[in-house]
């Protein structure tokens, strides 16, 4: 009977354990989330510029020692980035184009000012639009290949046998994407900059009677290489932002393949950010020098 009785009491205070809630994890505070948040994107800002740093030592090296220097590899990106992305930037531009030019003319005819469309898909497409869409295209594809390549690499411990045997991963993985990336986006840029322009000629055409040849003498006139020079600069800076951003996002990665699709997210992201981020800049730097 006692040890009924001692069964039941020991039954019941298992039932009155069993009956308690679970902790829950603590609430943080909506000031204390973006305190965290705010430490977090300080620490990668920081990691990011030490990246910057280790990237450029890795440049420097590889000047000096220029047999190191993997062609084969960075025209292979350069194909990838650049060649396989111009049926969709090319598509992108024309219609870009059609509708700078389509908006403009509306508003142009009010005034019978038609022949300035030339001035304003010009203007539009080689010093903003072209290198622009170029870029962001660009980054959603070049950008998250480089993030998902390299963090694919580092879950599968690839990156880690390559320093096993003395090959640094910025050389033979980061290097060649930079490279390529800011000989491919220059030249994708100009063919954005001939497809939006023609997309604006075929409008001007069919809207407002604007021949071909007309169109184009005009542009010839008014618009300076400069212009086409400053799309293409910018271009350039834009491919080192695309580039570097996805390697790094790439080499941050860890655990499992979850890790590698929210990096590969983060760099398409950044990347777009940071691109209109420089492009904000650019417009601002340009007008303080009157470019």
């Amino acid at each position: 009977m006692a040890e009924s009785t001692h069964s039941t009491a020991s039954a019941g205070a298992a039932d009155r354990v069993d009956e308690r809630p679970l902790e829950q994890p603590p609430r943080h505070g909506t000031l204390e989330r973006a305190g965290r948040g705010a430490a977090a994107a300080a620490l990668q800002a920081l990691a990011f510029v030490q990246f910057i740093g280790e990237t450029s030592a890795a440049a420097a090296r590889s000047v000096r020692h220029p047999q190191q220097w993997r062609v084969r590899a960075i025209w292979h990106e350069i194909q990838v980035g650049g060649l396989e992305a111009l049926p969709i930037i090319g598509l992108t531009s024309f219609l870009l184009g059609v509708v700078v030019s389509y908006q403009g003319a509306a508003q142009l005819q009010h005034y019978g000012a038609n022949v300035f469309v030339v001035e304003l898909v010009g203007y539009a497409m080689l010093r903003e639009f072209a290198p622009l869409i170029g870029a962001i295209i660009v980054a959603g594809r070049s950008g998250s290949a480089y993030a998902a390549q390299i963090g694919t690499m580092i879950v599968a411990e690839e990156v880690d046998a390559l320093r096993t045997i003395g090959i640094d991963p910025l050389q033979r993985l980061v290097l060649p994407k930079i490279v390529a990336l800011a000989v491919a986006l220059p030249l994708v840029t100009v063919f954005a900059d001939i497809a939006g322009v023609f997309g604006g000629m075929v409008v001007a055409r069919s809207e407002l009677g604007i021949g071909f040849g007309e169109f184009i003498e005009r542009f010839g006139r008014v618009m300076q290489g400069s212009e086409l020079l400053v799309g293409v600069g910018k271009s350039v800076v834009f491919a080192f932002v695309i580039a570097t951003v996805g390697c790094f996002q790439g080499l941050r990665t860890s655990g499992g393949a979850d890790s590698v699709g929210r990096q590969t997210t983060l760099s398409v992201v950044q990347s777009i950010f940071l691109v209109i981020v420089a492009d904000a800049l650019f417009s601002v730097v340009f007008r303080m020098l009157d470019l």
